[in-house]
């Protein structure tokens, strides 16, 4: 039971940690999606939980932290009943969420290993479930983990490097822009290839007789069979990307976007843009039209015409503008604006706007 014991304890430890770290990573789509926790339970609980939206990036900081501090704090038994308590509320408090999610299918990917690891509402529950059982065994049996690696104040020591350390890493990612990314959006990808299947999808189709349901990789020419669904055999092969679509008040501009040397400005919704690094993006914007690269520049929106007109006049942007969805600007990049620069559809750099480049910085990735 000793070694049982030790296994649990170091594998609930590092799950925690890890669990953390990529949160951390992007702390921004951490925070998008507690709004859509926010969202869901204001519509079923009450209005007060949209009151809880503006803080959610806060929030996105200070419980990943959470989760590497506790890790660490395990893993060097500091504490070790306190800190087994405190974990406890944090898995009772994440499992319900995940079964609140599962159940009524109502936040479609919890968000547990950020975008690194999606898993499924019920995986997700299932999960905790596992956890859960670790933290029993290990709770149970705490008289195998007697010893302690930080004592006193060497142990206050390592907890507040651990908690610095992890707080760094978000308040950097949440300023500049994540150190890993795991959208389909990030550097090196082709947007267009994305958009195709990878191979030919191949389905089979769900049939239903008298009660009875049964499978055919080809669509049955018996009428009596009735149609229940149709299931990708192949899902793997799907498109990676399925909802990018540019558009503006004179038709679909998706392919051309995709085409040659684009600087692309992205503003999510003026409400939040940052307005105060517009002299940097408009003189890029200047120097990428002289450029020899034959940078085209161009500007993506989801707000309404007359708020991005507003916007622009604003803050002196001369660009021409087109409008996609909120949703794929954020999978885009997590910034408010921020700069994405395309090279026949493929990525070739993207900039937050703490970091607005300079024209040379920008050749050179062409």
């Amino acid at each position: 039971m000793k070694q049982i014991t030790r296994i649990c304890w170091l594998l609930l430890g590092v799950i925690f940690i890890f669990s953390g770290l990529i949160k951390l990573n992007d702390p921004v789509g951490t925070a998008l999606k507690l709004e859509e926790y926010f969202e869901v339970f204001a519509e079923d609980f009450g209005r007060f939980f949209l009151a809880f939206k503006p803080y959610s990036r806060t929030f996105s900081i200070v419980l990943s932290s959470l989760e590497v501090i506790l890790g660490v704090a395990l893993l060097l038994r500091w504490m070790l009943r306190k800190t087994l308590w405190v974990l406890l509320a944090l898995l009772v408090f994440f499992g319900f969420l995940t079964f609140y999610s599962a159940a009524f299918n109502k936040v479609t990917d919890c968000g547990c290993f950020g975008d690194f690891i999606k898993l499924t509402p019920w995986t997700s529950f299932f999960k905790d479930l596992f956890l859960l059982g670790l933290w029993a065994v290990v709770f149970l049996n705490q008289r195998y983990l007697r010893r302690v690696f930080a004592k006193g104040q060497l142990g206050v020591m390592y907890i507040t490097i651990a908690s610095a350390v992890a707080i760094g890493i978000g308040v950097r990612a949440l300023g500049h822009l994540p150190y890993f990314d795991f959208l389909p959006y990030k550097v090196g990808n082709n947007i267009g290839q994305l958009m195709k299947p990878s191979a030919p999808i191949r389905y089979k189709y769900m049939m239903e007789r008298n009660g009875e349901t049964k499978e055919f990789t080809e669509y049955p020419t018996d009428s009596t069979w009735k149609y229940k669904e149709m299931v990708a055999l192949n899902p793997e092969a799907s498109p990676k990307i399925t909802d990018f679509r540019v558009w503006n008040d004179d038709g679909d501009f998706t392919q051309e976007l995709l085409q040659g040397n684009r600087l692309i400005l992205i503003v999510q919704g003026t409400e939040k843009a940052d307005r105060d690094r517009f002299k940097l993006i408009n003189q890029l914007f200047a120097a990428a039209q002289k450029s020899r690269k034959r940078i085209s520049v161009l500007v993506l929106t989801s707000s309404s015409p007359a708020a991005f007109d507003a916007f622009r006049h604003d803050v002196n942007l001369a660009a021409p503008f087109y409008y996609a969805d909120a949703t794929v600007l954020k999978s885009m990049i997590r910034s408010n604006p921020g700069l994405i620069l395309l090279q026949n559809g493929t990525v070739k750099g993207k900039y937050h706007y703490h970091d607005i480049p300079a024209i040379g910085d920008v050749e050179k990735k062409l």
